[in-house]
């Protein structure tokens, strides 16, 4: 029987003003994930992990307002994965293209990006 005080998951943030393929999504999207359990402490992680690694996507309209989540996020005391892109194949170097928030718990992450739509 499932019985758990928290979930756990994370949220990838993607900017919807820059133009790039599906592939080039899910690899911006795969490092940002990364990059936000790499900075993670391993319990958290741990915790994330038992209960299936939880990701959702979400969009937002500017690196402007990418940037107000990610400053919400650090306020909070959330581990971020800002991903600039290394312009080797669609993107200028130094894009900035998706945020990772998390992973932490769900409650808390709501409270950052409650509001945001699915991507």
């Amino acid at each position: 029987m499932y019985v758990n005080m928290s979930d756990y998951k994370q949220v990838i943030l993607i900017r919807k003003d820059i133009k790039m393929s599906k592939g080039k999504t899910a690899a911006q999207v795969a490092h940002a994930a990364v990059e936000a359990v790499l900075k993670s402490n391993s319990s958290m992680v741990s915790k994330w992990r038992l209960q299936g690694m939880k990701k959702i996507t979400l969009k937002v309209q500017s690196e402007k307002e990418l940037y107000k989540y990610l400053q919400i996020a650090k306020d909070y005391g959330l581990v971020t994965g800002l991903i600039r892109d290394a312009g080797k194949t669609e993107l200028e170097p130094g894009t900035v293209t998706c945020l990772a928030i998390g992973p932490d718990k769900e409650k808390d992450i709501d409270k950052v990006t409650g509001e945001l739509s699915n991507f």
